[in-house]
């Protein structure tokens, strides 16, 4: 994550449910440029910034660095006319899944012929409501250095970011880290049960399950070690852990789930793209 000094981008961000109001979060505490919130749930926002129920709503003189489509995809067209009338020439940052460059500059055109939008995709993941994401982006080869610089600095707020140079690699950042934390709370869940299975209370499997992978992810980013060798150091021979390991690493196991969870994942992206 990268420290900000000066303020975000103003933003009129479009959506503010789980992903949008995380993101709401870590940008108010960074510091924003005064920005809306386009959403019809009610919320209080410190000042300058403020809520429009509306696009009707956003004042006339309001040109946001950035508008942020955070809302439900199937919801998306109607605001995207609107706002192509209202801003037409707008830099906009999508975190919607399934929806490309391509579609998402159609149906704005729809909205207005004369529009010359620029759209930025990316996908963060939930850990970004404690400045703990992780953004994959891809912007098109028009989009300028300032507008991604701005989207940028946006999700650094959040986290982290890492920039892919073809569109269809969102898809495979949804499978790793866009979907990746479901698969770790998944571990956390299992981990969970098997501690009770073994005789532990549930709250005390619940704290061991939680705390070793906490551990064990900030020990993963902060060291300069790869993760096979830090495996590889916490597994003695003919030891607990190696005993372990030879279940997980058997060839029906995790070398050939993991891969086959990922590609499922990564297709269903694939599916979902219009």
């Amino acid at each position: 994550m990268t420290a900000h000094t000066s303020p975000l981008p103003s933003v009129l961000l479009v959506g503010c449910g789980q992903m949008g109001g995380s993101m709401l979060e870590g940008w108010l505490a960074h510091g924003l440029k005064p920005s809306i919130v386009l959403d019809r749930h009610d919320r209080t926002l410190p000042a300058p910034h403020k809520l429009a129920a509306t696009l009707e709503d956003v004042p006339a003189d309001f040109q946001p660095d950035v508008i942020i489509l955070a809302i439900k995809p199937q919801k998306a067209d109607p605001a995207l006319e609107a706002m192509a009338q209202r801003f037409p020439n707008a830099t906009l940052l999508s975190v919607m899944a399934g929806r490309t460059v391509e579609s998402l500059t159609e149906r704005y055109k729809q909205g207005n012929p004369q529009a010359q939008p620029v759209i930025i995709r990316a996908m963060p993941n939930t850990p970004c409501a404690i400045g703990a994401g992780m953004s994959g982006l891809y912007a098109p080869p028009h989009a300028t250095a300032t507008q991604k610089a701005q989207c940028d600095a946006l999700l650094q707020a959040v986290g982290d970011t890492v920039w892919v140079e073809r569109e269809e690699l969102i898809d495979s950042v949804t499978a790793i880290s866009g979907s990746g934390p479901a698969y770790i709370f998944l571990l956390a869940e299992l981990l969970e049960k098997a501690g009770v299975e073994q005789g532990l209370p549930a709250e005390t499997a619940r704290i061991l399950a939680r705390k070793t992978i906490y551990g064990a992810g900030a020990l993963l980013n902060q060291s300069p070690a790869d993760a096979e060798e830090l495996r590889r150091r916490v597994t003695s021979p003919g030891g607990t852990t190696a005993e372990a390991l030879k279940v997980f690493m058997a060839p029906d196991a995790w070398p050939a789930i993991v891969p086959r969870a990922v590609a499922a994942a990564a297709r269903r992206a694939k599916e979902l793209s219009t």
